[in-house]
């Protein structure tokens, strides 16, 4: 009997957490100037093994990124590969799925990193919900500016992503 309890309990963790993850996410990059400039950003992304597909706007400089399933998603590395294409990025909106995900003080765990909305105010969130980066290297300096003295990690584990609803 108290195997079969820990087979569902394991069976309902594992099925929760599949639920949970990003799903896509708006890039907007700065300093792009041409068409090549775009190519490349693109071209560097895509070899990024999380992404399953990715649609330019070439008049606002977006890039719509989709992410494969159950594949985890690193924020720096999309920050990485902008970077080294010759670019920034000027802001990331990520959609996450918040099925099955409990939020502590406006703080959640996802695979291995530790995210807090730092306008949450502890509200229940379900489905899709687009959130924005707000850390340095995410954001345009005003928006890094505004929310800065508030981003603390409180001792969480791995890294502290914070993030605006």
């Amino acid at each position: 009997m108290k195997t079969l309890k820990l087979f569902i309990a394991i069976l309902a963790f594992s099925i929760s957490a599949a639920n949970a993850q990003f799903t896509k996410a708006e890039l907007q990059v700065s300093g792009l100037t041409c068409s090549m400039c775009s190519k490349a950003t693109e071209k560097s992304l895509r070899t990024l093994d999380f992404i399953s597909d990715i649609k330019v706007d070439l008049n606002k400089n977006i890039f719509v990124l989709s992410f494969k399933k159950d594949v985890p998603v690193n924020l720096d590395m999309i920050s990485k590969k902008v970077q080294a294409s010759g670019f920034f990025v000027n802001n990331l909106k990520l959609t996450f799925n918040f099925n099955n995900v409990k939020l502590d003080n406006n703080y959640f765990n996802f695979e291995g990193n530790t995210y807090k909305l730092m306008n949450g105010s502890n509200q229940a969130l379900n489905g899709a919900v687009a959130v924005t980066v707000v850390d340095k290297g995410f954001a345009p300096p005003a928006v890094y500016k505004k929310y800065q003295p508030v981003a603390t990690d409180n001792g969480k584990p791995g890294k502290v992503y914070h993030l605006a609803i």
